[in-house]
């Protein structure tokens, strides 16, 4: 709401800052606009709104962000880019174009897991977006010994996109921080379950954002990695998993209306080595209908 009402938006939401959300159409002006946090949402509002604005509009923020709307604003002649985290919005109508969208690699990334898992095993996964972005956690599935491989095709609206291959090995614990976390943030309750097939301590910090997404995706972490059969500590701002097969523990887990959750749980299958139970496995049709029929046809 703040980082709209710089560009002139009327809108407003209760005193606690939730719904109902209420909505008034206004002039908009150009703005430089400071977005407090690399949020992809935040900044694409920000630009979709600044199309309709009178004169131009210029957004910043912390680094970190994922910035497939600002690519594709910058082919269609929208917006250019000004540095490493601003982006200048040119106002005008959007063009028509064709476009064939690639695959999500936040989704493709339960079947890198999948494969990860398991030495030997081998997955090719085509036309996925390859977003510098989107690719945080094919870089921790290598840097555990995981082997990747990344070959680019054609850019969709100046986006790039290719074929990953992962293939299974001997996992070895790493520390996940910084830049990397970010990069990898959605895909960090599904490193919870990796870190429970790998040797040694995985460590993952400055993830404190992932107590506000659908679930507190710390505490589910911790819940993924005892599920996969590790022993795992729930952090401030993140997690530790230590792998030990001494017990596995009930093989039940809430997804608490949580997709990510849910199928995660459904890879730490593969590395406890047991069936699980999700209790609101539907929840997965979020983001990925038909998932668990995908992933059961990979091992059958």
């Amino acid at each position: 709401v703040e980082p709209l009402a710089v560009l002139g938006a009327d809108i407003s939401v209760t005193d606690a800052g939730t719904a109902p959300i209420n909505v008034t159409g206004t002039p908009l002006e150009g703005a430089e606009v400071s977005v407090p946090m690399a949020s992809a949402q935040v900044r694409t509002a920000v630009a979709l709104a600044a199309l309709t604005a009178r004169g131009a509009t210029t957004v910043d923020s912390p680094p970190g962000f994922r910035d497939h709307t600002e690519r594709w604003l910058v082919h269609l002649g929208l917006g250019r880019v000004e540095s490493a985290t601003t982006f200048v919005v040119i106002p005008g109508p959007v063009p028509p174009f064709e476009i064939t969208l690639p695959g999500d690699p936040s989704s493709a990334a339960f079947l890198w897991a999948a494969a990860a898992v398991l030495p030997g095993s081998r997955i090719v996964t085509p036309n996925v977006s390859l977003n510098p972005g989107r690719t945080g956690f094919l870089e921790v599935l290598e840097a555990m010994g995981a082997g990747v491989t990344l070959e680019g095709t054609d850019p969709v609206l100046g986006d790039p996109v290719g074929t990953v291959t992962v293939e299974g090995d001997t996992l070895n614990g790493i520390d996940v921080s910084g830049d990397l976390t970010v990069r990898s943030l959605d895909e960090l309750p599904l490193l919870a379950v990796v870190a429970a097939a790998a040797e040694g301590r995985t460590t993952v910090t400055d993830a404190g954002e992932l107590r506000f997404k659908e679930s507190d995706r710390i505490s589910s972490s911790v819940e993924l990695a005892r599920l996969a059969g590790a022993e795992a500590v729930d952090q401030t701002d993140g997690f530790t998993v230590v792998p030990t097969r001494s017990s596995l523990g009930a093989g039940l887990l809430d997804a608490a209306g949580d997709h990510r959750v849910a199928m995660a749980a459904a890879v730490a299958a593969l590395v406890r080595g047991a069936p699980v139970s999700v209790a609101g496995f539907g929840a997965a049709d979020v983001s990925w209908p038909g998932f668990g029929e995908v992933l059961e046809g990979m091992w059958s």
